[in-house]
């Protein structure tokens, strides 16, 4: 397994979408902070900017270099490995390198810049983000065998979570303006990474008042001890559970 992510993650490095993938963050993360003379403000706008481009990055990249991989995933196949422990050695390879581009990028200007309690979690947040789309991804490769087609459906993910999502909440919030939806909201909130993670930094800028009485309710909720580790469960589930289906569909598929 060792092997395998060593040579995923330097063939991944090597890359030049991945090279300018590292330096467009970097050069967001170093111009928004120059532009802002408040951190605080500098990090809320990286925040809409991370709660973008890292997904869609993640995602479409993944998907792609899977697709790509196909031939040497077959190859490999012939050897006495399993296919499990290959699988996972991809889904590794693919986080720990987009991971590393995610940190030279933005953790290194947020910790210069603003190395605060809610920087860190900007940080982890990100990262945890990283890692959920592209178990996605990895889903969405191993379900999908036409390679155009695999490419579709995860840029529909990622549309889903990243706008469509707030809409249908949106809807529901004007439908059902009658009834108390605070803890419904909730749980809705946690059917959506991007959200979740929103909710969170916002929560650390203590801007929550810009969400209204629903924002009190998530500060009530998600500003303890157990919302945090609430949320860090349900990112988890994020990460396992898509990754747990690409991998029974990986052992029992005819490639």
């Amino acid at each position: 397994m060792q092997k395998i992510i060593k040579y995923v993650i330097i063939d991944i490095m090597r890359n030049r979408i991945m090279i300018a993938y590292t330096f467009l963050l970097l050069l967001i993360s170093f111009s928004v902070f120059n532009l802002e003379d408040n951190p605080d403000k500098g990090l809320l706008s990286l925040l809409y900017i991370i709660l973008i481009i890292v997904p869609l990055i993640s995602i479409v990249f993944a998907t792609i270099y899977i697709y790509n991989a196909a031939e040497f995933i077959e190859l490999l196949l012939a050897q006495p490995i399993r296919r499990t422990n290959l699988l996972v050695s991809i889904f590794s390879g693919l986080c720990f390198s987009l991971l590393l581009s995610f940190f030279i990028g933005v953790g290194i200007p947020v910790l210069v810049f603003d190395g605060t309690l809610a920087g860190v979690f900007l940080l982890l947040t990100g990262s945890a983000l990283t890692a959920i789309f592209v178990s996605l991804a990895v889903l969405a490769s191993v379900v999908t065998r036409d390679k155009a087609k695999g490419i579709g459906v995860s840029i529909m993910l990622w549309f889903y979570f990243a706008l469509i999502y707030d809409g249908i909440l949106l809807f529901l919030l004007f439908q059902f303006t009658e009834y108390p939806l605070e803890q419904p909201m909730i749980i809705l909130s946690s059917l959506n990474p991007i959200d979740l993670g929103r909710i969170l930094i916002l929560l650390k800028l203590d801007v929550a008042a810009l969400m209204g009485y629903t924002g009190a309710v998530f500060k009530q909720f998600f500003g303890n001890g157990f919302g945090i580790i609430y949320s860090v469960f349900i990112m988890l589930l994020w990460i396992v559970i898509p990754f747990g289906l690409a991998l029974r569909k990986f052992n029992h598929k005819d490639l």
